[in-house]
């Protein structure tokens, strides 16, 4: 896990007032895991650079990238909420200036709104005096990721702050070992899907027999992972619980996922809420095929999509070589 962060100045001996970070997107829930298990993935990110300030606020001074109609008050912001919160759980009387550079669509299924505000907890935290570990960051993380989802949770999050397949409770974060041939595929469909409006997808009565069978193929992940055992993680990544009711809103989805299945992967689900789909694969040569099968199928619906491959155990966010300017990038 990571170690608590210190950045200096290469220029001075003063506190250094400028820092960036980018926070790669990730695969939340991994099917079989809702709202508890993720892993980040290499290939796509949102940069935070962040500026110490005299003012005791925090302002959001841009957004940029692929993504620019965001909010600009911080409290409906993912990053700036998050900062708003380690303000005030750490009783800072100086504030930070947010410059947000998106690099991962919203409503993709791929963590964009996580990023943006785990990224920012990096930089900023690299200003402090004493900066906190990762785990420490992990509740100011899931504070900002809740204006966006309207809930705490930290499949996305969690995984963000300490790269590879992470399981995000309320209190603990807990990285898993995962083989490092292990790679995933994600496809992208060009389609947006809502947080919100994939939860409220879930609404309804559940069979105490489908928690059951959820439970025992988290199980059965959870221990193939740890003992690399693809064959247990084949058998176990099923998600019987959600995908089912979230199915219908993902173009093509069934073509999709067999495409994956088609191409030896260990089990393929929707990546979060979607409309991204997301397959697992004992080595990358099967990924990279498969991405190309699953990318056809979405195209049969009319869809545009990108892909990535990445191994699971993928990249933490990564505090950027910084010097203060003066002046925003």
């Amino acid at each position: 896990m990571n170690a608590p962060l210190a950045v200096k100045s290469s220029m001075s001996s003063q506190r250094l007032q400028v820092a960036s970070a980018t926070a790669f997107a990730s695969i939340g829930n991994v099917g079989v895991g809702f709202d508890i298990l993720g892993h980040c993935i290499a290939g796509a990110g949102d940069r935070a650079e962040v500026r110490r300030i005299d003012a005791p606020v925090v302002r959001i001074a841009g957004i940029q990238g692929c993504v620019e109609v965001l909010p600009t008050d911080a409290a409906q912001n993912t990053a700036g909420a998050a900062l708003m919160a380690l303000r005030k759980a750490l009783g800072l009387q100086h504030g930070f200036e947010i410059v947000l550079h998106k690099g991962i669509a919203l409503g993709s299924g791929m963590g964009g709104s996580a990023a943006s505000c785990v990224a920012a907890l990096v930089a900023a935290n690299a200003l402090l005096e004493r900066p906190l570990s990762r785990e420490s960051l992990y509740g100011f993380a899931m504070e900002g990721e809740a204006v966006a989802s309207g809930g705490r949770h930290g499949d996305n999050v969690g995984p963000m702050l300490l790269g590879g397949l992470v399981l995000a409770t309320r209190d603990r974060l807990v990285r898993l070992s995962v083989p490092p041939s292990w790679h995933c595929a994600l496809v992208h469909p060009h389609v947006v899907l809502e947080t919100r409006k994939a939860r409220a997808a879930l609404a309804g009565d559940y069979a105490l027999s489908e928690f059951v069978a959820q439970s025992a193929n988290l199980a059965l992940v959870l221990a193939g992972c740890w003992r690399g055992d693809a064959e247990l993680v084949r058998e176990g990544l099923k998600d019987v619980l959600v995908e089912p009711r979230r199915a219908p809103l993902v173009p093509n989805f069934a073509r999709v996922k067999q495409a994956a299945l088609d191409h030896k992967a260990m089990g393929a689900s929707i990546s979060g809420g979607g409309p991204s789909v997301f397959g697992w694969f004992e080595h990358r040569t099967e990924a990279e095929a498969a991405a190309v099968a699953m990318r056809s199928a979405f195209a049969d619906a009319g869809l545009d999509s990108d892909s990535f491959v990445s191994p699971i155990d993928g990249p933490a966010a990564t505090l950027l070589p910084a010097v203060d300017t003066g002046e925003h990038a």
